[in-house]
């Protein structure tokens, strides 16, 4: 005699796959699916005057963020949290913030302000050429 699988099998088997696709958001970054690409050299990707001092802005597409801590001086960085691989969401209050954890970056070097993070934002390079910010 045969006997089929038990709900208790069921269950768990469904439970299972529930958690593998629900993880799968946050997986590598390699985003084989993904319709963003990384930016090409010589890609313009603002005007200087788009990046707020003392904050910053989030190019998705392009996976930077280009901050401006002070006058004239501008940073680019990965825009992928390096604790789970979430997008970074905002740039306030002088840090580059994820909202899947609550992880901080600082917009002057990619550092770690506040956990769960705890390896700092790549950075990324940019030319500043006259009043235009392009990948370098």
């Amino acid at each position: 005699m045969i006997h089929g699988p038990t709900r208790r099998t069921v269950l768990l088997a469904t439970g299972a796959a529930a958690l593998t696709v629900g993880c799968s958001e946050y997986g590598d970054d390699s985003d084989s699916g993904s319709s963003s690409v990384d930016a090409s050299a010589g890609q313009e990707l603002a005007k200087t005057g788009d990046i707020p001092v003392g904050g910053g802005k989030i190019f998705p597409d392009e996976k930077i963020v280009v901050t401006q801590p002070t006058e004239g001086d501008f940073k680019a960085f990965s825009n992928i949290c390096t604790h789970q691989q979430c997008p970074v969401a905002n740039v306030t209050d002088g840090t580059i913030n994820c909202t899947c954890h609550g992880s901080k970056f600082s917009i002057t070097e990619g550092a770690v302000q506040n956990p769960p993070a705890t390896k700092p934002l790549p950075e990324k390079q940019i030319k500043v050429s006259g009043d235009s910010i392009t990948v370098a």
